[in-house]
């Protein structure tokens, strides 16, 4: 037989039929029934009830929880204790009654099942039944009656309950485990993230998307979100073709370095696209759908000033320039092709409408004049479309079958169909979904860029940096960075992110394979002297993580000379007894200041007693510590922790970001290191026991120090 139980329906259903369940296997002494757990509240559709499914074995299945301990009832009543059949009968089908998490509409119930047991310590006859076990089972299960029962309201319910759970002392790890399937099935639906059924049409006709990055800077979190999406439909719901498409339209910003860079942390984030364009590939084709605009009085050329244009638009004013004929408009974009004195003080704009209220629709412009040479086609171009003429009309010529975007494009959707319509090019379904912001971050490439021109920041990596390769340099992974991303899903509800729950996330990857090491902060650290300790220095391999033994050993040096940070040693009061970690228990015996620190608490040295019989469990300060004199050698390191860049949660529009720039972000400080850490190379992964997470961004060198940068975990936010 098989038992299935669904972890998402009320558990004061379930509990009866898994408990008689198990109590079977407990009386066999073997696993009669084999007991599993699915992520769904109920094993059909119409029936609600139907929590849990049995099988018998003999082609037969029965659903719904009281229908199956009935069943069990039947079929093993040998192994089962009672003996008033009927009357447990009575109480099975009494069960439900129970189930209800309205508290309202089960007290009733719960009185009469009170006034029924003051004479009585089992609900039918002398010993407990699986009648006991059920009704047991159905309050264990309802959090409503479950908590008026722990605070003994019902004094003879409370009295039998505890007797029944006394009695029966692996009930409690029987509903432990269900939690913990709980709890399991919802962890996978967090790491699936929110729901991707977003019903994309026309699927079934073959899905290819596209990424479209401007190769004008580096990409930051925000883009990495709009690229995994894309990714995702693309390859893992639909299988089909990802797109990555450089929208090169803009001589002005964009560089070779930026577009190789875009390419290098795509691969990193295992993004592997079927096809790469840019939207230079395409200049011919889009002069050309220009001139189709122009011709079908679609489109103007417009020399109005950029403030007096910007004016007008946000008024509904038309351009004096918008009824030109259409031969005029063709002989001006030519000027601008040529670049001319002419042509740079003209712009190409559609011709859609002069006070729409969505204001993107308010005559965009779609063509400019930039005598700057391309990084791709040189000088052979001086004009260039902008990204609302260009992205619809490549869209539609490469075979993108839906457009996904943050919502920020939400009011030029009528703008991109409206191009298609007037070229008469095939339409793209688009999806917005939500931008990802977070707190005290900005995620401009201008204001990047800016820090960066500012000497604010070292470079576009610089661990402070909310580009990808900033964020890995602080030490996030890149599995950690898919999985949070995903996890957001498409959704549309706009949110401004804690960075705490981003460095969770890369927590839970890095604490199982991060190397434990020590490091003593050299500020003022405290020799130790410690009795009992070895007469030589000695050193011994050691796990590098007790949790993972397939990170291998590290040499632990052990002496009667040892360094402690001097925050701890200020910490310890005469005769404490602490813990050192990776050795045993020691007896503070004597603690010296100073005289000229005295008045500061520094302490300048100790003298432990080791007492290795000691209870480590006992202690309340566990203590990293290194060998000193003869036992190893030391290696000096400088660890970096960082704060935010800016100091507000959110900069509001028109505020100036300089008034929020934080002061002091980079935080520096020497220590000294345990000898393995000579062998740590770069982009090195490790934790120092008590100070925190740490990426080596500078491995140790010929005596210069090991640089690390500390990796938050989500307890601080920086």
């Amino acid at each position: 037989m098989s038992l299935q139980i669904a972890t998402k329906a009320n558990q004061a259903l379930t509990l009866p039929a898994l408990l008689t369940a198990t109590l079977i296997n407990r009386k066999t002494q073997a696993t009669t029934i084999t007991i599993s757990y699915e992520d769904t509240d109920s094993f059909d559709p119409s029936d609600k009830s139907a929590v849990c499914a049995l099988d018998t074995g003999h082609g037969q299945s029965v659903s719904g929880d009281s229908t199956i301990v009935q069943k069990l009832l039947d079929v093993f009543a040998d192994q089962l204790p009672g003996k008033l059949s009927h009357l447990e009968d009575e109480w099975l089908a009494r069960a439900p009654k129970y189930a209800s998490p309205d508290f309202k509409s089960i007290e009733t119930a719960l009185h009469e099942l009170d006034s029924h047991l003051i004479l009585r310590s089992c609900l039918v006859g002398y010993h407990l039944s699986v009648a006991d076990l059920s009704i047991w089972a159905t309050l264990r299960g309802n959090r409503a009656a479950y908590g008026y029962i722990q605070k003994d309201h019902l004094v003879n319910v409370g009295r039998w309950f505890r007797f029944v759970e006394e009695s029966k002392t692996w009930l409690s790890e029987v509903i432990e485990n269900l939690n913990v399937q709980v709890k399991e099935h919802k962890a996978v639906k967090a790491r699936e993230g929110a729901s991707y059924e977003i019903a994309l049409p026309d699927t079934d006709k073959g899905v290819v998307t596209r990424f479209p990055p401007e190769p004008s800077g580096y990409l930051h979190i925000g883009h990495a979100k709009a690229a995994l999406l894309n990714d995702y439909f693309a390859h893992e719901k639909y299988k089909g073709k990802l797109i990555l498409r450089f929208d090169d339209t803009n001589p002005s910003k964009e560089k070779e370095e930026f577009q190789d860079a875009i390419v290098e942390d795509l691969a990193l984030m295992a993004i592997t696209p079927d096809i790469k364009t840019h939207t230079s590939d395409y200049f011919e084709d889009l002069y050309n759908y220009c001139i189709q605009l122009i011709k079908d009085k679609n489109a103007y050329a417009d020399d109005t000033d950029m403030l007096t244009m910007r004016e007008q638009r946000g008024n509904g004013i038309p351009s004096q320039r918008r009824d030109r004929s259409v031969q005029e408009n063709l002989d001006i974009f030519e000027e601008m092709k040529k670049g001319s004195e002419i042509g740079v003080k003209n712009c190409i704009r559609a011709k859609i409408s002069v006070d729409n209220p969505n204001k993107a629709m308010r005559d965009p412009v779609i063509y400019r004049c930039n005598p700057i040479p391309h990084h791709r086609t040189g000088e052979k171009w001086k004009i260039y479309p902008t990204y609302d003429f260009a992205c619809p009309v490549v869209d539609s010529i490469e075979g993108v079958t839906h457009a996904l975007r943050t919502i920020e494009y939400r009011d030029r959707n009528p703008q991109y169909n409206w191009m298609l319509d007037a070229l008469k090019l095939r339409r793209v379904h688009i999806w917005d979904f939500a931008r990802m912001n977070f707190i005290r971050t900005v995620l401009s490439k201008r204001k990047l860029a800016k820090f960066v021109e500012d000497g604010i920041v070292w470079g576009w990596d610089d661990p402070r940096f909310p580009t990808v390769r900033g964020i890995r340099r602080r030490g996030m992974t890149i599995p950690a960075l898919r999985e949070f991303i995903l996890r957001q899903g498409p959704s549309r509800n706009i949110v401004n992110l804690d960075w705490t729950i981003f460095w969770a996330t890369n927590k839970k990857f890095i604490d199982p394979i991060a190397p434990r090491h020590t490091v003593v902060m050299t500020d003022k650290y405290v020799h130790a002297d410690v009795s009992g300790g070895p007469e030589t220095p000695f050193v011994a391999d050691k796990p590098r993580h007790v949790k993972n033994p397939d990170l291998g050993t590290k040499k632990v040096a052990y002496s009667r000379n040892i360094l402690l940070d001097q925050e701890d040693a200020q910490s310890f009061k005469q005769d404490e007894e602490i813990t050192l970690m990776n050795w045993g228990n020691a007896i503070v015996r004597k603690i010296t200041s100073s005289a000229s620190d005295a008045s500061q608490g520094h302490v300048t040295r100790l003298e432990l007693e080791l007492h290795l019989a000691g209870d480590v469990k006992k202690t309340d300060k566990k203590i990293t510590w290194l060998a000193g004199e003869g036992g190893q050698n030391l290696i000096p390191v400088q660890l970096v922790d960082f704060d935010y860049l800016i100091t507000k949660d959110k900069i509001e529009e028109g505020e100036d970001i300089n008034a929020f720039l934080n002061p002091k972000t980079e935080f520096r400080s020497q220590g000294i290191a345990d000898c393995n850490v000579e062998n740590l190379k770069e982009d090195d992964i490790i934790q120092f026991e008590r100070k925190g997470y740490y990426r080596v961004d500078r491995a140790y060198h010929n005596g210069s120090p090991a640089v690390l940068f500390n990796i938050p975990t989500g307890k601080m936010g920086k």
